[in-house]
């Protein structure tokens, strides 16, 4: 009994200690806790650049306006419109500088104003309706729920409609857009800029492709970037297995338009936000599934299709930002019904079996009398678009469009140019193989070739020159750029063997008798100044573009590759 109270007086004289024990190792805890945060406290954020004005070029109808450069910004800030997704309301202004000052002038060109037949009714593929009768039912079949579309104001006067309304009124016979169309600019500055109100996986197809809406009932076609713009495509792929390109998708419509044919969609670039633009607001079940964070932070996606959708293939922004491409919609098919033809040098994509125009050198006689390509300009159309994909270098041709209203007598749609640009320092010859086999084509297009191979009007400084009103620019790698001016002179190399030929060229003549070849008046080349008027043997060391030297059939790339019957 006696010992158990000593404890308990122990224990109650203890009481204290222990407790002021507690109190100091607590305050030691609590000491050193602050002291570590101190320390590991990071810096604060610097303040953010400085604001730029947008980048504008000379206002001229047929130059397309400048617009803000997003690419060098990439991954490092956005606007605060961009990560909220409230869209990109820039304002572009109109430059006095000579920013595209060539390009303006090659556009002036007579052969870039050819006449044109007159326009017909039937020769329009879409028209306003007029004298509609109004009523209550009409004006609540426009009105829309969904939330982020504005109700439509539009009449039958063209100043109410949205770019790509009138976009699709401008459509012709002959053209899909006219250069000095006022809409073609507003058009491409709707599309990197104009507010995104649904993002949904385009279906069918090899690649991933979005479809992106805007509050004016808009649609664009988005392709995200793949690849930078220096790579090259691995020699060991097969043309069916290579990339889809954003960049080549918008590169292809300035070619395109600097050549003079006018049939790629309208395209331009953009700074897409993945999180608020594409992930929070998608429809898309089965693109959402797709979204990820990356080990680094980044936001991803790879969605459904054929080809590299898969996680290893995923498409990731910088930390959300991704730049792709926004080609305009062409009318929907319930208005204006498009005819898909099969190419007749469409490749075998096989591994193993060649087509038969790579096994016939006497191939083209066959498509010669074979309908549509027996009558019309649908075989010299065909040759243009077999030269717009020898410049890109893209393979990836097995089809092509037109619009049904319009039956044979119309032009081609360059449509799905994703593949090209995938290598610079290698030609593929045999995509001139049409050219090659049936020595035919249009002199529109021959003088515009020998305009565009000059020193005054160079391919690549007049491209590098158009492709700078676009937000991503630099689109295009100065290998690339290069690689146009030497694929432009093995078409001419081309055309020349054709004329030597006993069959010799077969010109479709589309141009009045007053407009001159761009070769007449030129500065002559040093040998021609001696009295000798062709090139004959030796290397070509001038840059005339007009008077090739005789050459080899063999000889005509400055690669190992043989093609189309052993002829090159």
């Amino acid at each position: 009994m006696r010992l158990h109270c000593v404890l308990l007086s122990m224990r109650r004289r203890s009481r204290p200690f222990f407790l002021f024990l507690f109190c100091l190792s607590l305050a030691l805890h609590l000491f050193l806790a602050l002291h570590t945060l101190s320390l590991s406290r990071d810096p604060c954020p610097p303040p953010p650049p400085p604001h730029h004005p947008a980048k504008t070029v000379r206002s001229a109808p047929q130059a397309l306006t400048a617009m803000p450069n997003m690419a060098t910004d990439w991954g490092h800030h956005s606007s605060p419109n961009m990560a909220t997704g409230e869209g990109h309301p820039t304002t572009l202004k109109k430059a006095t500088g000579p920013a595209q000052a060539r390009l303006q002038a090659l556009f002036q060109h007579p052969l870039y104003n050819l006449p044109q037949p007159q326009l017909m009714e039937d020769d329009w593929l879409l028209r306003v309706k007029s004298k509609v009768k109004e009523s209550n039912s009409n004006t609540q079949e426009w009105e829309s729920n969904d939330e982020g579309y504005g109700g439509p104001q539009w009449t039958d006067s063209a100043d109410t409609h949205p770019p790509w309304l009138r976009f699709h009124l401008g459509i012709t016979r002959w053209a899909l857009y006219h250069r000095d169309d006022p809409a073609l600019p507003q058009l491409l500055q709707q599309l990197s800029t104009h507010r995104i109100v649904s993002a949904v996986q385009k279906p069918g197809g090899t690649q991933l492709k979005l479809v992106m809406s805007f509050p004016n009932y808009g649609q664009a076609l988005f392709k995200p970037m793949k690849q930078e713009r220096d790579e090259e495509t691995n020699l060991n792929l097969f043309y069916f297995s290579d990339f889809e390109r954003h960049n080549a998708e918008i590169a292809a419509f300035h070619l395109d338009r600097v050549l003079g044919f006018n049939r790629v969609p309208p395209a331009v670039g953009r700074l897409v936000n993945v999180t608020s633009e594409i992930q929070q607001l998608t429809t898309d079940r089965r693109l959402a599934r797709t979204f990820y964070t990356s080990p680094v932070g980044n936001v991803c996606f790879y969605g459904q299709c054929s080809y590299y959708c898969t996680v290893e293939h995923g498409v990731c922004g910088r930390p959300s930002l991704l730049q792709g491409s926004m080609a305009a919609f062409l009318p929907d098919l319930s208005l204006a019904p498009r005819r898909s033809w099969r190419s007749p040098w469409r490749r075998s994509y096989s591994r193993h079996r060649r087509a038969e125009w790579e096994k016939n050198p006497d191939y083209c006689t066959t498509v010669k009398s074979t309908p549509p390509y027996n009558t019309g300009t649908r075989l010299a159309d065909l040759i243009d678009m077999a030269i717009l994909d020898f410049l890109m270098g893209n393979m990836d041709r097995h089809h092509y469009e037109t619009f049904e209203k319009f039956g044979n007598d119309t032009f081609l749609l360059h449509l799905d140019n994703g593949r090209a640009f995938g290598r610079h320092s290698q030609d593929e010859p045999s995509i001139l193989a049409p050219l090659q086999q049936c020595c035919r084509i249009r002199r529109s297009t021959l003088l515009r070739l020998h305009l565009l191979s000059g020193s005054r009007f160079t391919l690549s400084a007049v491209l590098r020159e158009s492709l700078s009103a676009d937000p991503l620019e630099p689109l295009l790698s100065e290998p690339y750029l290069a690689a146009l001016d030497r694929r432009l002179a093995a078409v001419l190399r081309v055309v020349s063997v054709c004329r030597e030929l006993p069959a010799g060229l077969d010109i479709h003549d589309d141009v009045p008798a007053r407009i001159t070849d761009p070769r007449e008046g030129a500065e002559k080349c040093p040998i021609q100044v001696r009295g000798q008027a062709t090139l004959f043997g030796g290397p070509q060391s001038y840059r005339c573009g007009f008077h090739p030297k005789k050459v080899v059939l063999s000889r005509l790339f400055n690669i190992n590759h043989v093609a189309v019957g052993g002829k090159f």
